[in-house]
């Protein structure tokens, strides 16, 4: 019995990453001192595996920006546009990450999506006429390198070729088959020299195989591996999947030879099936991932024993991690504010390695004690339940979850009674968040600063923000959200039933990092959250003030679930704690109000028929829970991150919202189609400009995204608004940015 760790988390204990790589795009430092920083980051992290007892470390797992965009640039994919900036190789790579604006041109960032089921975000590839695929990176070999320098025999791991190509993006008619050959003459070089470096195994991850696939994709996955394996030599190579099971091709996938499998046991509903049904190869290692990645909860060792007791036939067994542990913060040493009786419930990514060892001296070495002490902790009463709110959700009907009038009805009434010009516009809601803006909370955290002072001085932020949108002349105002540190901590925060962290923070893309708040408990509203602030800015100004709420399914979503309970259950929980909100705000004279639903794609099903069965069918009525009681001339608006929503676009429509925004100036607004196509009845913003990249658009490029939204949807539809909250930009990106928004606007209307 061994023990593997898919992939470790990169942005270190305390974001050293996030903040080295700020700091090297600010220009602070240089790119020799960020290399300094990444390699003691990974030697660190490499370390702490070995020294826990990890048999099977990976290497390749480090990036600055994303893994996807790193295995693009190993095999020379990037597009001409970066290209032709003439950059170095590091300034290159960032220009697709983040866009460049300079003295060599001015391009934008590559589309950004949601990886898989997660928080976390990739970069797209984007695969045309003049894609040279060519092994020609040294990342992957110089990490390995690096590794044996110290002392540390490592796993190397990549993105596989079939997973790259269906996340892909093709133009010029380029289609995946295309492109078989090269990767297939690529990995070959690759796997060459793993060869030569006398390396033992190589990983190759594909977690696009527990989607729904086709005969047509089996055939791709094939003619792609067949002649990879073909190639390996002496190099054992593991296909590792993850975020579900593989039922749609096991016994393909496991036919073709490969070394080793990774198979996820957590999210895998259907994959100990598989194996006790169709056998698992003879001559085949089984990595068991067993050892939830994706959540903060111990393990319970009873269970997984039992799992692990069904696989006793395998002839070669290890119990890994279910995927990256990238996906879960780094430590609970560190959080010194939670008890110990809390903590003891909690497995970061440090305590995941932990388990897996105590796992493996359990079944070797009848590790008794490890067994007996986790036991005792699951055998305990860790909550009482608030039987109050249980009953509240037993007696809730369908008229609890249903909006009248009806929308077109609601439409009318609120076009005559907000009487707003042709193309509105609005920002989504967070201004940026300042040094001094995090200083003041910071400050009042740590007991500095009486709350008196604390909200003085937000109150004068508010105050500024809302005199400055009426100055560039934005038709319907926000607050900025200075109050706020997270849009889900921040709710967490006034909620029953959470706990919350100090350091425990988890990637979301690139530089960026969230600390998601904990569900400890049954969730309830002990007093009003936002109404304060925004009664308080309503009072400034004649024009209309969002109330700025976050949804229940992207609360639940961009928090670390219970597992005692069911998402549903949890859902409705929130759901009417932010009714109360909505309701309050409501009372207070606010009459527009945003309920983001930015998650909301996030947790669907990787398989389709799934969608309706196991999470539509509560996500899409726990939203319409939380407005149903509202006045019909209140109007909703929501907002959705980056995502792919073109499938689900009539489920958004039956969230019964009076307005819509989408994250969607990455995907070149793919979505406009898809919206004209289903007869999409609510409004809609699209969002004219990246907000997540430092460069300015100008006037004439948001003139020719307006142009272009106006050729797929009704005028009367449309709002004008960036593609997401301003909070992690600076206020001179911001104020060019709005006042260009603002006249590309002006500009077609002049041209109506």
């Amino acid at each position: 019995m061994q023990t593997s760790v898919s992939s470790f988390l990169r942005i270190g204990e305390k974001r050293e990453l996030k903040f080295a790589t700020e700091a090297y795009c600010r220009k602070e430092i240089s790119e020799n001192n960020l290399q300094d920083i990444a390699r003691t980051l990974r030697i660190k992290h490499w370390q702490l595996q070995q020294t826990t007892g990890i048999d099977y470390i990976a290497s390749n797992d480090f990036s600055f920006y994303d893994q996807v965009l790193d295995t693009a640039n190993l095999f020379n994919i990037v597009p001409k546009r970066y290209r032709d900036l003439k950059l170095g190789g590091l300034d290159t790579y960032f220009a697709q990450a983040r866009g460049y604006q300079g003295k060599n041109g001015d391009v934008k960032a590559l589309a950004m999506k949601k990886w898989f089921n997660t928080n976390y975000h990739y970069m797209v590839p984007e695969f045309d006429s003049a894609t040279d695929i060519r092994y020609i990176g040294r990342k992957l070999v110089d990490e390995l390198i690096e590794s044996r320098e110290n002392g540390i025999k490592t796993r190397p791991v990549i993105i596989g070729p079939f997973t790259l190509l269906k996340l892909a993006d093709y133009k010029d008619g380029r289609k995946a088959t295309d492109f078989i050959t090269p990767f297939v003459t690529a990995f070959t070089a690759l796997l060459t020299e793993l060869g030569n470096l006398n390396v033992d195994w190589f990983q190759f991850d594909e977690p696009a195989l527990v989607k729904d696939l086709s005969l047509d994709d089996l055939a791709l996955f094939k003619a792609l591996y067949q002649p990879i394996l073909a190639a390996r030599g002496s190099v054992k190579t593991l296909l590792q999947t993850y975020f579900g099971d593989i039922r749609d091709g096991y016994e393909t996938i496991t036919a073709l030879g490969f070394d080793g499998y990774g198979l996820d046991f957590v999210e895998g509903v259907q994959t100990l099936e598989l194996v006790q049904k169709h056998g698992f190869p003879k001559n085949a290692a089984l990595f068991a991932g067993v050892i939830n990645g994706k959540n903060i909860w111990r393990n319970q060792y009873s269970q997984t024993l039992e799992l692990l007791n069904k696989l006793s036939n395998i002839t070669t067994l290890t119990i890994s991690t279910s995927c990256s542990l990238q996906h879960v913060p780094y430590t609970t040493e560190n959080e010194e504010k939670l008890s110990n009786q809390v903590l003891a419930h909690f497995a970061f990514a440090k305590e995941k390695l932990t388990e897996l060892a105590e796992l493996k001296g359990i079944l070797t070495n009848s590790d008794t004690e490890a067994l007996i002490k986790n036991k005792r902790l699951f055998d305990g009463t860790r909550i009482v339940r608030n039987t109050e709110l249980l009953k509240q959700i037993a007696n809730l009907t369908e008229a609890d979850f249903t909006r009248t009038p009806a929308f077109s009805e609601r439409e009318n009434s609120q076009k005559a009674h907000f009487n707003l010009p042709i193309l509105p516009t609005t920002t989504i809601g967070s201004f940026p968040q300042t040094r001094e803006v995090r200083a003041n909370r910071a400050t009042y955290r740590k007991g500095a600063k009486t709350r008196e002072d604390y909200d003085k001085f937000i109150l004068e932020e508010i105050k500024k923000c809302v005199q400055y949108q009426e100055e560039i002349g934005l038709d319907v105002l926000v607050h900025g959200e200075f109050e706020r540190n997270d849009m889900v901590e921040f709710f967490g925060e006034n909620l029953n039933g959470y706990v919350f962290t100090q350091f425990a923070w988890v990637q979301s893309y690139g530089t960026r990092c969230v600390k998601p708040p904990i569900i400890w408990g049954d969730v309830t509203r002990h007093q009003p959250i936002t109404t304060f602030y925004s009664k308080y800015a309503q009072s400034l100004t004649q024009k209309h003030v969002k109330g700025m709420l976050t949804g229940p399914v992207t609360i639940l979503n961009w928090s670390f679930p219970r597992e005692d309970i069911s998402l549903r259950e949890s859902a409705q929980q929130i759901a009417l704690a932010i009714q109360e909100e909505v309701l309050d705000l409501e009372a207070n004279g606010i009459e527009i109000i945003q309920i983001d639903e930015a998650a909301l794609r996030e947790k669907l099903p990787l398989r389709k028929s799934d969608w309706f069965s196991q999470y539509l069918d509560w996500a899409i009525p726990a939203f319409r829970l939380v407005h149903s009681k509202v006045k019909p001339q209140t109007q909703i608006h929501t907002h959705m991150c980056y995502a792919e929503f073109e499938d689900i676009i009539k489920a958004i429509d039956d969230m019964d919202a009076d307005v819509i925004s989408f994250e969607a100036s990455r995907s070149d607004l793919s979505i406009l189609k898809a919206l004209k196509a289903n007869n999409f009845q609510t409004q809609v913003g699209p969002g004219i400009y990246d907000i997540h990249s430092p460069r300015v658009p100008s006037v004439s490029e948001m003139t020719t995204t307006i142009d272009n939204i106006l050729a797929e949807l009704p005028l009367e539809k449309i709002w004008i608004n960036p593609d997401c909250g301003l909070k992690t930009r600076s206020n001179a990106e911001v104020a060019e940015s709005l006042v260009n928004l603002i006249a590309a606007r002006q500009a077609v209307i002049d041209n109506l």
